[in-house]
């Protein structure tokens, strides 16, 4: 897998920068399980899903509580703590073997500062990473959890086959079990 998918369908970066920056953003192979980010510990990284799945969550009293998904062409990353170098509020783990493209926070200030076109692909990737999350936020707040399982369902069909039951449960803010009889529910329905 190359770097070149990081910059598909992109037209803000001539081929050449496209390839100069490529070649300085490595990518790696992380096996399932791995954290990549640690409570209170600093983002150095952000990273570009190339294959597998990355999830964030927050531990509360001793229970995960599962905040997002990064899967394929994804941008995963902690951006309250990569963006001020301060310590992270939650976890960041491997939920599938992935392979990531890792940009370290001095590498995007080099490329930044040298490209000034990257820096607005830095920020149109994270602008709509926020519309999506906040997306993901209202529809938390104003949504049963049977409509945010159906929503789910509808915009992410992809997870419901490649996460496990509890962390989906967790994310859709329910127990498991609770998450089975909507499972029910819903195909009794269709």
């Amino acid at each position: 897998m190359e770097n070149n998918d990081l910059f598909s369908g992109n037209d803000q970066l001539t081929d050449a920068e496209q390839a100069i920056i490529a070649s300085r953003i490595p990518i790696r192979e992380y096996a399932k399980g791995t954290i990549l980010l640690r409570e209170g510990q600093i983002a150095r990284e952000a990273y570009y899903v190339l294959r597998g799945c990355v999830r964030s969550y927050y531990v509360v009293d001793g229970e995960e509580r599962t905040t997002a998904f990064y899967t394929e062409n994804e941008s995963a990353a902690a951006l309250s703590s990569y963006n001020r170098q301060s310590p992270s509020a939650h976890f960041m783990e491997c939920v599938e073997d992935c392979t990531l493209s890792v940009l370290t926070y001095t590498n995007e200030q080099e490329l930044i500062n040298e490209f000034p076109n990257f820096a607005r692909l830095c920020r149109a990737s994270m602008e709509a990473g926020y519309g999506k999350h906040q997306d993901m936020l209202a529809s938390y707040i104003t949504r049963s959890p049977e409509e945010r399982y159906l929503y789910l369902q509808q915009s992410r069909p992809d997870l419901l086959q490649r996460i496990p039951q509890y962390h989906l449960a967790s994310y859709l803010g329910v127990k498991p079990e609770s998450l089975s009889r909507i499972r029910k529910r819903v195909a009794s329905k269709q």
